[in-house]
């Protein structure tokens, strides 16, 4: 099976066990594959590389970088724009921010305290009207939410998307008439509706005027995030434009949870102190048991099954339960609520839910990037939001296309 290893082959060259490996594919450290001819369940040499590095005859290059200067002043209109982690991301790779619409008022301030001289749109996108930008600028994007179409047809159009926020998508995209569009969204969109729904967009945006490039799930460890956070990327490519959009490379550096709250390569001081959740006493002490980088698992069996109530007998690992995160390793993804019963993140030396600044340093923003709101309020808006890192990371293949694009366009 050239290009793949079995999973007895990857256990034996990595040193671990198969368990272990069938743990990091359900945690997607180390995905297994469907190998095209056997149907197999197997590994790609090139993922199990990115973790051995060294132990490949060809190695990774381990300086791998996206970094490309913008040629011209590119602009994008942000639509679902949260707290600005996508946006603040598109910023740092050079693109310029004329306007974002965001319903929630909260992520609305964060936005303005922070940056005064973007233009946020409040309210429902429903409500407003982009035809002002049309032909002025470059991307449009949004983190749209998943839901369901109503199908009337073989080929779905843009009116049978009335009702769901991706018709208003690619309603302000038709409005706009950007080179290209860019929506995220979480890998669940794959299967969502037996893989119905993103057929549906994929037929709406081509119905505007749009071809789509294959669609990928970047998962942001690969892009300078200490988290297993993965997002589905959707680029539309307007149809006049005969250029091919490059996802970003992935980096073959794995960022931990100690080199993103210490001082080290991603920021230049420890993490600030800030506020943060507590957990009740009945949860601190169950969790006080748990080691670093350990779950339910590693609690005595009576404190299991009276910790976990109903939840012990179902199937599935669970393993976001009285998990406790290890410095030495990226944290799961973050929730928009830190101290949730299925969904644990404990620090990985006090028995508590990491902090408002702790939270937002997984999801690599600034540290002078303040939000607004309750603590609650500030923890959704930092769980909802695409990782700052991996937003510069799609930034510079946006502006890769783009010069690509004016440089095509410009008459001789």
């Amino acid at each position: 099976m050239n290009g793949y290893l079995t999973l007895a082959e990857a256990s034996k060259l990595i040193g671990k066990s198969k368990e272990t490996l069938r743990r990091w594919d359900k945690e997607g450290i180390l995905n297994a594959v469907r190998e095209p001819v056997s149907n197999y369940r197997v590994y790609r040499k090139s993922d199990v590389q990115k973790i051995l590095g060294s132990l490949f005859d060809e190695l990774i290059d381990e300086e791998v970088s996206n970094y490309i200067e913008p040629e011209n002043e590119y602009s994008v209109l942000e639509l679902f724009a949260g707290a600005g982690g996508l946006a603040i991301g598109l910023e740092k790779a050079g693109l310029k921010c004329v306007a974002l619409n965001e319903i929630d008022k909260w992520a609305c301030e964060t936005l303005r305290k922070n940056r005064p001289n973007w233009q946020v749109l409040e309210g429902d996108i429903k409500n407003f009207d982009f035809t002002n930008y049309k032909n002025t600028v470059d991307v449009v994007t949004g983190g749209f939410p998943c839901q369901a179409f109503s199908y009337a047809g073989k080929k779905l159009g843009l009116n049978d998307a009335r009702g769901t926020l991706f018709y208003e998508f690619a309603r302000v995209v038709q409005e706009v008439n950007p080179a290209v569009c860019i929506g995220e969204n979480v890998r669940g969109l794959l299967s969502h509706e037996k893989g119905k729904t993103l057929q549906g967009m994929v037929s709406i945006l081509d119905e505007i005027g749009y071809r789509v490039a294959p669609v990928q799930v970047l998962k942001a460890i690969n892009y300078r995030v200490p988290q297993k956070r993965e997002r589905l990327i959707l680029v539309g490519i307007r149809k006049d434009i005969d250029i091919d959009f490059e996802y970003p490379k992935p980096h073959s550096r794995i960022f931990n949870l100690i080199d993103v709250l210490k001082k080290g390569e991603l920021y230049n001081c420890n993490v600030p102190k800030s506020r943060g959740a507590k957990y009740p006493d009945y949860k601190k002490k169950v969790l006080d048991l748990v080691p670093p980088k350990g779950y339910w698992r590693d609690l005595p069996l009576n404190i299991q099954k009276d910790y976990m109530g109903g939840s012990f007998y179902l199937g599935g690992g669970k393993t976001g339960m009285a998990r406790r995160i290890g410095w030495d390793e990226p944290s799961l993804t973050l929730t928009c609520s830190p101290a949730q019963k299925q969904t644990e993140r404990c620090h990985p030396d006090e028995t508590r839910p990491f902090t408002v600044r702790e939270y937002a340093r997984i999801q690599t923003f600034p540290d002078d990037w303040d939000f607004a709101g309750s603590l609650a309020q500030q923890y959704k808006q930092i769980g909802n939001a695409v990782p700052v890192n991996l937003g510069q990371e799609v930034g510079f293949s946006v502006v890769k296309f783009l010069n690509e694009f004016y440089r095509l366009s410009k008459p001789r």
